[in-house]
C-alpha cells in the first residue's frame, strides 16, 4: 500500500465537520505544524480535538480556536491561551478538563483494545461526576473510558514512505500513543527516507499503525517561554 501523500492538505483531504482528532505534541513540542495550517485553510467545523494542551495565541491550536473551528477540548493544561480562556468563559467552547496521566492511559487504551480501565485520580472531586466508582482494597477508583478519534494526526522526526516512525527526544510526548488511538493516522515527519533506511531498533510506531505521511516544511518549532506580567 502506498501511504505516501503530497502535502498536508491531501492528507486531510476526508476531515469533515464533526470529526474528532487527536493532535500530538506537548506544550508546543512535537505539534504538527502543517497539518494544524492545513485545517485552517480547509475550514472544517465542529471539532473535537484531543490534545494535552490547546497551544497558545496565533499558533498551534490556538489558530484553530481563532478561527472558531473547534467545538470542544479534551486536554489536560489551557493556561497559556487567552482565547481560549475567552471562549470557554463565553460559553462558546466545551472543555474537558482531563488529569494528565489519565488522558495519557485513555489513549493509550484504546491503541490496545482496552475500553476502559479504574484510576484513584480524580475521585473525589468534580472530575468524579457521573462516572461510575468501584471500591479495590479499600480506595476508590473511577472508571475511565478509552479515548479514540475519527483521526490521529501527529508529527515524527523521521519515518519511511511503509509508515515507520522514529521521534526525536521529548517529541515522542502524546504521539507515540495517539498514532495508535485513531481510526486514520495522518503522520508528518521532517525527513521522508526510503524503507530500511531506519534502525529497526529506533523505530518507536512501527508502519502498521500510520494510513498517511508526507514530508513537511518550514517548521517553526516554537518554545514556550516562561514570561512575568507587571502591575
Amino acid at each position: 500500500m502506498n501511504k505516501v501523500v503530497a502535502n498536508a492538505d491531501e492528507a486531510l483531504h476526508d476531515i469533515r465537520d464533526g470529526a474528532t482528532l487527536m493532535l500530538g505534541g506537548f506544550g508546543l513540542c512535537g505539534i504538527p505544524e502543517n497539518s494544524i495550517a492545513a485545517l485552517v485553510r480547509k475550514g472544517t467545523q465542529q471539532l473535537t480535538c484531543i490534545s494535552n494542551n490547546a497551544g497558545v495565541d496565533e499558533f498551534g491550536l490556538g489558530l484553530l480556536l481563532k478561527t472558531r473551528q473547534i467545538k470542544k477540548m479534551l486536554s489536560s493544561y489551557v493556561g497559556e491561551n487567552a482565547e481560549f480562556e475567552r471562549q470557554l468563559l463565553s460559553g462558546e467552547l466545551e472543555v474537558e478538563l482531563i488529569p494528565q496521566g489519565t488522558l495519557a492511559t485513555r489513549i493509550q487504551m484504546a491503541g490496545m483494545g482496552i475500553p476502559a480501565f479504574f484510576t484513584p485520580a480524580g475521585y473525589g472531586t468534580e472530575i468524579a461526576a457521573g462516572k461510575e466508582v468501584r471500591e479495590f482494597d479499600g480506595k476508590h477508583y473511577l472508571m475511565e473510558l478509552a479515548l479514540h478519534a475519527d483521526f490521529s494526526i501527529v508529527k515524527a522526526w523521521k519515518g519511511d514512505t511503509m509508515g515507520n516512525l522514529v521521534f526525536r527526544k521529548t517529541t515522542r510526548n502524546f504521539s507515540t500513543s495517539m498514532a495508535k488511538a485513531g481510526n486514520i493516522t495522518i503522520v508528518e515527519v521532517e525527513h521522508l527516507v526510503q524503507p530500511g533506511e531506519l534502525d529497526p531498533d529506533q523505530i518507536h510506531v512501527p508502519g502498521i499503525y500510520v494510513h498517511r505521511i508526507f514530508q513537511g516544511s518550514n517548521y517553526e518549532k516554537r518554545i514556550e517561554r516562561k514570561t512575568v506580567k507587571m502591575g
